[in-house]
């Protein structure tokens, strides 16, 4: 198994790859910063489902989501923060992704979040990834 310095980037890698090739779900090694990652997305409406496999949790099987014609709803999605280079915004100055067609994902003190949730709460954070 390979090592990742970045375990976000390479779960949007897997998820990037699936949807390309109509893959219907992604296996992603787990921890809990991608589970809640995932977390947000479906509860967005971005991807189907996530289910947790092993005892501890060591896999989790992220499930895509098509439109009527086959294609991604996820149209491109891409990390901000890196670990070489984090990027933080206050909440007067959350992104807007694809002019609010998209979402962001913060990572806030009060747990990740779509940046319009993070707007509404008045907190900033780490821009994870934006999403459209």
């Amino acid at each position: 198994m390979l090592f990742s310095t970045d375990p976000i980037a390479d779960m949007l890698t897997r998820l990037r790859n699936a949807a390309e090739v109509r893959s219907r779900s992604a296996s992603v090694p787990y921890s809990k910063a991608k589970l809640a990652l995932a977390q947000v997305l479906v509860q967005a409406g971005w991807i189907a489902n996530v289910i947790t496999h092993g005892t501890p949790p060591r896999t989790m099987v992220v499930t895509l989501k098509y439109d009527d014609q086959g294609r991604s709803i996820i149209r491109s999605i891409r990390r901000v923060s890196r670990p070489g280079r984090r990027i933080y915004v206050g909440h007067l100055n959350l992104p807007i992704v694809a002019n609010n067609f998209g979402l962001a994902v913060i990572s806030t003190p009060q747990g990740m979040m779509t940046n319009r949730e993070a707007r509404r709460r008045k907190l900033g954070g780490e821009v994870i990834c934006e999403v459209f």
